[in-house]
């Protein structure tokens, strides 16, 4: 999100970054535990707020960014249990829009455990404080977003073949600017399903869910609340099928229905899901493929939920045992859900095509230089108040791990 045109003084600084990251001396493994890192980039994003097509010229669009990191990771096993985390922390920096300036804060832990040769499951959670994407709200005033997960998971292998299993998830979403607090909300999600495990690998599986949403700042229309709690119940197939040694799909797909606690005139239900394919048929090219048609949030004063259908595709291209290329192309249509508690047939909808290329120079183990350039087109909605625009940029990052 955050693209920075590179003045000359970011350029040199990048070039003596690099310069230390890959010299001998930096890459001395301090455990085989414990492992910090420290990163820096800078980018260039030519619509940071992503304003509308039909903005009035004069007002500015571009600017430059600089972001510095640092944090640790941690890998530890106890016996049969493995505890892995993250944590780290950012100093994000913009040229013309200083007033978005932050601290980013990004933690998560995750305890893999085991019980005998029957029980497995995790538990975790996850601590994460950055800005707000753009692309639904177009202010230029600093739009903090918090996200806090806890999960809970257990599976029960009764039989070499077959696996009971269950879990919860909640996330909680708060927001910093007072505008954007009517998307402060609680998830919940309660999973029990059946898996069939084959010899080969592949499990075949049935999953019933059930996701609840509570809204903590109903939106105020026409002087009257619009309350948005809802609840969705799911009933999808599980796949994961490893066709052969090159290609692999997933599948968690059925069928599923909303139902809000207030204006029933909203409800909706179908197909919903997603499938992934992975196919690796060289040793140095892959691809994948994605597609999904699920239900969403909107981070919008207008809107609060959509139902998106998308896709996308990427390749990686491992040209050599230090370089790494990628690209990938994305498609997504949103169809929302208006303040008037229907689906309109009229500008109800939004299509966003997305493409993005990288590539990665890793000079050692411990060090990675990398370079991207991406383009964004939206078609927007505006009945919905989602806007006509383009973005494009380019993004360079250093990284070294001690």
């Amino acid at each position: 999100m955050f693209r920075s045109h590179l003045s000359v003084g970011p350029r040199l600084s990048l070039l003596a970054c690099a310069a230390m990251l890959t010299s001998g001396g930096a890459m001395a493994a301090l455990s085989d535990t414990i492992h910090p890192f420290v990163a820096i980039g800078y980018t260039y994003d030519d619509n940071l707020l992503r304003l509308g097509d039909d903005t009035p010229a004069g007002f500015q669009r571009s600017d430059r960014a600089t972001q510095a990191q640092a944090g640790v990771m941690v890998e530890r096993p106890f016996g049969r249990q493995l505890l892995t985390g993250t944590a780290k922390v950012s100093r994000v920096t913009f040229d013309h829009f200083n007033q978005l300036d932050y601290n980013g804060k990004d933690f998560d832990g995750d305890l893999a455990w085991q019980i005998g040769n029957r029980w497995s499951g995790h538990l975790g959670g996850s601590y994460v404080e950055t800005l707000t994407p753009f692309s639904d709200t177009s202010t230029s005033q600093r739009n903090l977003r918090t996200t806090r997960r806890v999960n809970a998971t257990a599976a029960w292998r009764f039989h070499p073949s077959w696996r009971l299993r269950g879990g919860f998830t909640r996330n909680a979403y708060e927001y910093e600017l007072l505008a954007q607090q009517v998307n402060d909300r609680d998830q919940d999600l309660i999973e029990f399903g059946g898996d069939y495990l084959a010899r080969s690998g592949s499990t075949v599986g049935l999953v019933a869910r059930q996701i609840k949403g509570n809204y903590k700042n109903p939106r105020v229309v026409n002087g009257v609340l619009l309350v948005n709690d809802f609840k969705q119940n799911e009933l999808k197939a599980s796949i994961n099928w490893l066709y052969s040694g090159v290609t692999q799909v997933q599948v968690l797909a059925g069928y599923a229905r909303r139902e809000y606690d207030v204006y029933s005139v909203r409800n909706s239900s179908g197909f919903n899901g997603r499938a992934s394919a992975k196919w690796a048929p060289l040793g140095k090219v892959s691809f994948n493929a994605e597609a999904w048609r699920e239900f969403s949030a909107v981070e919008s004063l207008i809107v609060n939920s959509s139902l998106n259908r998308g896709a996308s595709v990427g390749a990686t291209w491992a040209a050599t045992a230090k370089i790494q290329a990628t690209a990938s192309l994305r498609r997504e249509k949103r169809r929302f859900e208006l303040l008037d508690d229907r689906f309109s047939d009229v500008d109800d909808a939004d299509d966003t095509k997305s493409a993005q290329l990288g590539m990665t120079y890793a000079p050692t183990r411990a060090t990675q230089l990398s370079v991207s350039l991406f383009r964004e087109q939206r078609e927007g909605s505006p009945l919905a108040g989602s806007r006509d625009y383009r973005a494009k940029g380019v993004s360079l990052n250093a990284t070294v791990q001690f």
